[in-house]
């Protein structure tokens, strides 16, 4: 079977990430550096969950296909190796095309390419006589399994003078750092992906009205995703209506949607391994009521506060206490707190109402690699890393809080990158000042 007729990868980003990676393994004495992608996974009987690649493989490799692992050698000779399914046209007819170890060698840039049923027989070899190791031990115990068995055959075989890697490091944390700071290439796909992400939250706002399912609006939603060439949701969508938007990770979706209520949407697409992530409240009968805008306002100062102080050289967490301090002024203003700004920061009477961070890393995984602290102290941010600005306010009934503000549930959320002297918002095509929401909005119902 000829491979899909499809626009060929650009794999030249891929082969500097793997040249990158040889050379920090160098810096530090060399070694041989496994990595395998994810296993298939069934979800009931002999049906699977879609397939979807490991990201640590993908972003070395560009290889999308199941049972594969990249082995790449740092020593007198660099090596790049790929073991990957044969070539085998009758089980093409069943599960679709394969590229096989020497079309895949030549595809994806790699210098040598074999079957995954060679991996055990030659894997001993490869690991003889290696300084160190750099895997992912403790990630798939089957995996585990298979790499100390490997290494026991190395250890047998010392009376032929080899002896097994010396060192074992860990190859997640070399490609957390590597994965922090984007390359132009992953750029240019998350760009993309928020564009279709940020079309995809507008088409919900125009569907979205009284009596309507959420799970209505969910189905906008995958069907934006989809008809513009992502090939899955980053994550599953919270489409969240009335006292649903007070639960962080509602994703039942399906409730019927009231006239008065807001609509708190979470969602974003993956294309190309790249993850957007977008979240907009919003009313669903068109406009605002006088305390769910109060409310509103007080959550898109925080993040107007957040995403100034998010540049280069801050600290990690400044946009964090940057968009704490707006928030818990506005709760103390709307009467939900009481006492000082410093008192309530102090005792963190704020969390009531605000539980959670203001962002994350972005990227390859919604919830991105990399480390927010180094040795203990928030790391500072520098040009090229993507995060999340996510502040929200959640109001649940109770005694002591104005019933005016029961429910309400608001979160507002873009993806910042990094830059120069600043960040950018990539998502910023959806609107998210309340007279923008609301005249989007009118377009429905005109």
């Amino acid at each position: 079977m000829n491979a899909p007729a499809e626009p060929r990868l650009d794999i030249a980003p891929f082969q500097a990430r793997r040249v990158r990676l040889l050379a920090r393994m160098h810096e530090q004495g060399g070694g041989i550096a496994i990595l395998p992608t994810a296993p298939e996974r069934i979800r009931n009987r002999d049906a699977h969950y879609p397939y979807r690649h490991d990201s640590y493989f993908y972003y070395l490799t560009a290889f999308r296909e199941p049972e594969a692992v990249a082995v790449l050698i740092a020593g007198q000779e660099d090596r790049c190796i790929l073991f990957c399914r044969a070539k085998d046209e009758e089980r093409e007819i069943w599960d679709g095309f394969r590229h096989g170890p020497e079309a895949a060698r030549e595809h994806f840039g790699f210098d040598e390419a074999f079957t995954i049923g060679d991996l055990e027989r030659r894997l001993p070899d490869l690991l003889a006589d290696q300084p160190a190791l750099w895997c992912a031990l403790g990630h798939d115990s089957d995996w585990d399994t298979r790499l100390l068995g490997a290494l026991n055959t190395v250890r047998a075989n010392s009376r032929a003078g080899t002896v097994p890697p010396r060192t074992l490091r860990d190859l997640r944390a070399e490609l957390d750092e590597m994965r922090l700071v984007k390359d132009a290439a992953e750029l240019a796909v998350m760009r993309r992906a928020a564009s279709i992400s940020a079309h995809a939250h507008r088409r919900a706002m125009l569907a979205s009205r009284p009596g309507r399912f959420e799970y209505e609006i969910e189905a906008e939603l995958l069907h934006a995703f989809r008809a513009a060439g992502a090939q899955a949701p980053a994550y599953t969508s919270i489409v969240a209506s009335g006292a649903n938007a007070c639960v962080l990770h509602y994703v039942e979706n399906d409730r019927r949607m009231a006239d008065g209520e807001l609509l708190l949407i979470d969602a974003g697409c993956e294309l190309d391994g790249y993850a957007a992530d977008i979240t907009r409240t919003f009313p669903i009968n068109g406009r605002f009521s006088a305390p769910q805008r109060d409310v509103y306002e007080v959550v898109l100062a925080a993040q107007a506060a957040a995403r100034a102080a998010t540049r280069p050289d801050a600290s990690w967490d400044a946009p964090h206490e940057a968009a704490v301090r707006v928030l818990a002024q506005g709760m103390l203003d709307l009467k939900l707190l009481a006492g000082s700004l410093d008192g309530v920061l102090e005792s963190g009477d704020y969390r009531r109402f605000y539980m959670h961070r203001t962002g994350h890393w972005l990227g390859m995984d919604v919830h991105d690699a990399g480390e927010y602290k180094l040795d203990g102290t928030w790391r500072a941010l520098v040009p090229g890393m993507v995060l999340t600005v996510e502040p929200g306010c959640y109001i649940r009934p109770a005694d002591d809080v104005p019933e005016a503000f029961w429910n309400i549930g608001i979160r507002i959320e873009d993806d910042a990158v990094v830059t120069a002297d600043g960040c950018e918002f990539i998502t910023g095509e959806v609107p998210r000042e309340v007279a923008d929401i609301e005249a989007l909005m009118r377009e429905a119902r005109a």
